[in-house]
């Protein structure tokens, strides 16, 4: 008799772990830990540049926002070398720049990253 009840008492919990939502990835997790203070990925985003499509963008080239004229100065594409550079040392990659937070850590950046590269 036990075992013919134990899926009617499950049935429930499994119903609820089917439509949880999703885990974040670890890129996800590191551009909220990192980034989403001021930059979020779709439009608007008021106080950074939204980040959707940013790899293969022209640096400083959406209409929608003011840039500083650190990158406005910089020119190029946001190509993953160029965003790895930028995130780990605004100020260096781009003197002028109001970003001030960047991200240290190689592995971290290159979550953040492969999640911008993911946002289409």
């Amino acid at each position: 008799m036990r075992r013919l009840l134990a899926p009617v008492f499950l049935a429930p919990i499994f119903l609820a772990l089917a439509a949880a939502p999703a885990f974040a990835s670890p890129g996800e997790d590191a551009f909220n830990d990192v980034c989403s203070g001021c930059h979020t990925v779709d439009p608007p985003s008021i106080t950074a540049p939204a980040l959707k499509g940013v790899v293969g963008r022209k640096i400083a080239s959406l209409s929608d926002f003011q840039y500083s004229s650190g990158l406005k100065a910089k020119g190029g594409t946001w190509t993953e070398a160029a965003l790895n550079a930028f995130i780990a040392d605004p100020k260096t990659f781009a003197p002028g720049t109001t970003m001030t937070a960047g991200a240290p850590d190689p592995t971290q950046r290159q979550a953040i990253i492969d999640y911008l590269k993911a946002q289409k």
